[in-house]
This record gives structure tokens, sequence and C-alpha cells, in this order.
């Protein structure tokens, strides 16, 4: 597949310069049509065994995908429904109590935040706010965990080198990083990493995965199992949570969630993973260089896929362009817009936003 034939898989774009991948990824119309297609089956033939039989192959199928984006064991990818609820479910694993200290950047989503406050109102956890690009060599005796962002949100910079940071489990927020630039979490050094589906893999919301490493495998346990996460399920009191990360699985992921999820990793995947990393990569830094000629202050950023910038009024310039037919978002309380380039996207895209700025 190329590029071109990649972008009209995206129905999205034949009317939007659509670059907010950062906040939900464009649906490919393949996605529509997997759930189009599980729909008129249950509607059909009803939901049950042939249901739920497609539904635990679609569900190996989406994490073994998973887990070949990661360079991963599929074994240890769990099937969340966002990038949170994997940092929730390791967070709330974790035997982190009064005075033991969680280290984060100044560049965090409020995804991994809001359950850090949360554990620190409850459990008594201390939170260090540290820059992002020091975070790395931060480290302190009562460090109990590192939770950053893989590539920070607000910036598109990327986490420094963690390979010296001992032995302080790392959670990283993956929820920019999968899909959007090549990730390999052994080379990343963390612990755990959670992703999102709805970003920049293009699935529906509803989507995600957390990585869990083989060496946290038995030392994580399974908060609030229920019947999917249970070997066997029919052994009532008795019943043990699975073997790796399927103990971290949500709950209830639909069949049309599933497919819908897979579809678009194989609309991607027809690219090559390599090309749809490069290209978005270098539409990006095109943008940013554009940006920088034309007198905007762009946010020193890495070679990742998100491109922010200073604006003297972020929320209306962001509403001016979307009446203009320019799909990015503000990041309240930064003044910044961030425009989210994929390699659906082409120049077009670009020139659009550049002309649309007031």
């Amino acid at each position: 597949m190329d590029p071109a034939a990649l972008r009209a898989d995206f129905p999205v774009l034949e009317q939007f310069a659509y670059l907010n991948a950062g906040t939900c990824g464009p649906l490919p119309a393949a996605a529509v049509q997997a759930v189009h297609e599980v729909l008129a089956q249950a509607v059909a033939e009803g939901r049950s065994q042939a249901y739920f039989a497609a539904s635990n192959d679609t569900r190996a199928r989406l994490r073994a995908a998973y887990a070949e984006l990661l360079g991963a064991a599929a074994e240890d990818v769990a099937l969340t429904t966002c990038t949170s609820e994997g940092i929730v479910r390791v967070i709330a694993a974790l035997d982190l109590g009064p005075g033991d200290q969680v280290l984060v950047s100044d560049e965090e989503h409020p995804g991994l935040l809001g359950p850090l406050a949360a554990a620190r109102e409850q459990r008594g956890i201390a939170v260090r706010v540290v820059p992002f690009a020091e975070i790395a060599g931060a480290v302190l005796p009562a460090t109990k965990l590192v939770a950053s962002s893989h590539v920070s949100w607000v910036s598109g910079r990327v986490i420094a080198d963690l390979s010296e940071i001992g032995d302080v489990p790392v959670l990283l927020d993956g929820a920019q990083g999968i899909g959007a630039v090549p990730t390999d979490v052994a080379s990343l050094g963390c612990a755990f990493y959670a992703g999102s589906g709805q970003k920049w893999l293009c699935g529906p919301v509803g989507s995600g995965m957390l990585w869990v490493s083989p060496d946290w495998g038995d030392r994580l346990p399974a908060t609030g199992p229920t019947y999917l996460n249970l070997a066997v399920p029919g052994d009532g009191l008795d019943a043990v949570p699975h073997a790796g990360a399927a103990r971290h699985d949500a709950s209830a992921l639909s069949l049309e969630t599933t497919a819908a999820a897979t579809a678009a990793l194989g609309v991607l995947g027809a690219l090559g993973w390599d090309a749809v990393h490069e290209r978005a990569a270098t539409l990006a830094a095109q943008l940013a260089d554009a940006l920088a000629e034309r007198g905007r202050e762009v946010t020193p950023r890495d070679r990742t896929t998100l491109v922010s910038w200073k604006d003297p009024d972020p929320a209306a310039t962001r509403t001016l362009l979307a009446e203009r037919g320019v799909i990015i978002r503000d990041l309240p309380g930064t003044g910044l817009l961030r425009a989210s380039v994929g390699a659906w996207n082409d120049a077009s895209d670009i020139e659009r936003l550049l002309s649309a700025l007031p």
C-alpha cells in the first residue's frame, strides 16, 4: 500500500485536515465495516456460542498485534479500554504506602496524575514532580516508582534514557508513543507500558493495552479479577487468575470493539509500520519548521508526531480552525495549540493548517 491508498481509507480526510490523533485517530472505513458485520451477525443469530468464539479469537489476534508493535510476547500484554486503565491497574496493584515516593515529570497527563492524586489521598504516598528532561536522573532512595510519559503529550519530547535508573520500576504512559513512534519496551527500560488503541492506532474509543514485564508477571497481582481474568471460572472461590498479563484484561471488551481495533491495525500495517512511523515524523517536522518560519513559537520537541506552539488564545484559535476545516486541539492551561500528524496526512493538510491560522 502507498501513502495515497492509506489516506483513501480514512473518509474524514475528504472533508477535513484531521490533525488530532493525539486525542483520537481518524477512524478507517474498514473498522466501521468490521463493526457492521459483527452487529449484523448478532442481530441475525443472537449473541451466543458463535459470538463468544469470535470474541475470543479476535481478542487473541488483537493481543498479538499489540505485542508485535511493542516488541513483546503476547502473554505479557493485557487488553484494556485505554491508557489510563492500564495506569490505574498498575498503581492499584503495587504495594505503595505512606512514605513511598512516586517520581513524575512536569508534563504529565491527567490520566496519570489523577490516579496518583487518589493514591496520595488514600494511601499516603508522596508524589515528587521534576522537569521532564531531568526525570531519569532524579531518583532518590525514597523513590519506589517512576511514572512518566514515553512521549510528552505537551511538547512531543521523548523520555530520556532510563538505563541507569537502577531497580526502581518505571511505568510509562504510552498514549503518544505506541503507533506514533517505534516502540520497543525492552529497550525503554520500563516495567510497565500502558497505551491507547484509539489514538495513533486509529481504533475505537474503549481499546488499549498494558504491557507487564516478565520480571513483574508474578509480582503484580490482579486487582478485581472477574470472569475473563480467571483461568477456570467454574472453580468459584477457588478460581485463580490467568498466568501472564491476561489477568489484567478489562472485564468486558465487546467483539465490536476488538473487531474494529483489529481492522484498524490491519489498515495501518498494510503500509508497513516503519513507513507509518517515518512518514508521520517527517510530516510533523515539516510542520514544525514551517510554523517557526512564520514566526510561531514552537515548543522544543523530538522527532515525534506532535507539534505544539504558542498562541494568544488557543481555545478561540482551535474553534476558528475547526470552522475552516482544520481539526487540532488546544492544551488547557499551557497557552499551546497542538497538531498531531499521522501517516494518513499529506502536504495538503499541512498547508491547509498554515493557511487557516489567523
